[in-house]
């Protein structure tokens, strides 16, 4: 990397700009933990990277207006330690307390994380099902885009070469929904998840389900989530009958990747235990995440 140029701007006008003026050659480098890897081993040779972390404001979190707002440069391990979220959101600071180990959540960062679109890491699986946002910043202006649709396969986003997520902005659920996130590992206790579900439910007066999300990561290229299949629980009563036959479903869709963790086939079949399973724990009034 010597001939590697470095760039710090304070503001991200001038970080888009000067990403820009690259024309697509620079990266935008956040956390590092996975960019520096790919540097090393010549994966990447870009031009020129533009630092972040002189960027005011990137690195905070607040609460406006029913929606946790994460700063591209807040931590993994912020996320999981502040009281914020830990109240607002249990589920998300668990869920990141679970990702590697504490140097890489010390390092990682939550824009860094949606934006490597890593399909084994286990935040954006989560994001998915809770309709998280991404701020998006161009030379031209803002604009937002659900985290399902800026993760378009692996390792890549539908982000312009010019463009930086800003911010992540996480809807809280109503105090009523129950969300679980269950992280199935094969390997060591610090590796990434063979298959990683979040359940969403809400129940009406009548125990009846009004509101159900399901999202699976780490399987394929992006989070699976089947909108069409959650509308199917709305109204009906949550047993294990009708959990099994979403795991079913889900499973029957999905087109796993196999790898060190598991093969294809064998994924297929615990879409449909981990569903089942994440759907009974928010079922019974669950919150937050686990590995198993």
């Amino acid at each position: 990397m010597p001939d590697l140029r470095l760039h710090a701007p304070t503001t991200l006008g001038d970080a888009t700009k000067i990403l820009a003026d690259y024309g697509g050659d620079a990266r935008a480098i956040a956390g590092g933990t996975a960019l520096v890897l790919m540097l090393r081993q010549g994966l990447v040779k870009p031009a020129a990277l533009v630092r972040l972390d002189r960027v005011a404001g990137l690195d905070s979190i607040s609460v406006e207006d029913g929606v946790l707002r994460l700063g591209a440069l807040v931590t993994l391990q912020d996320v999981a330690m502040s009281a914020t979220v830990r109240q607002r959101l249990p589920v998300l600071a668990e869920t990141c307390n679970l990702v590697g180990n504490i140097r890489v959540r010390n390092a990682a960062t939550v824009g860094g994380n949606v934006c490597e679109a890593d399909y084994a890491s286990d935040p954006p699986g989560l994001l998915t099902a809770l309709n998280a946002r991404a701020r998006i910043q161009g030379p031209t202006g803002q604009r937002e885009l659900l985290i399902a649709d800026l993760i378009t396969d692996f390792y890549e986003t539908s982000l312009e070469l010019d463009e930086l997520v800003s911010d992540v902005l996480v809807p809280i659920p109503t105090f009523d929904t129950s969300a679980v996130y269950m992280k199935y590992v094969t390997r060591s206790a610090e590796d990434r998840p063979c298959v990683g579900t979040t359940a969403l439910i809400r129940t009406n007066g009548d125990g009846r389900i009004s509101e159900l999300r399901v999202a699976v990561g780490a399987v394929a290229g992006k989070p699976l989530r089947l909108p069409d299949v959650e509308a199917t629980a709305v109204g009906q009563q949550p047993t294990e009958e009708l959990f099994r036959e979403l795991g079913q479903r889900y499973a029957a869709v999905s087109e796993p990747v196999s790898d060190a963790r598991g093969s294809a086939e064998y994924r297929r079949r615990m879409i449909g235990v981990f569903v089942r399973r994440a759907l009974t724990e928010a079922s019974a009034g669950h919150v937050g995440a686990r590995k198993v």
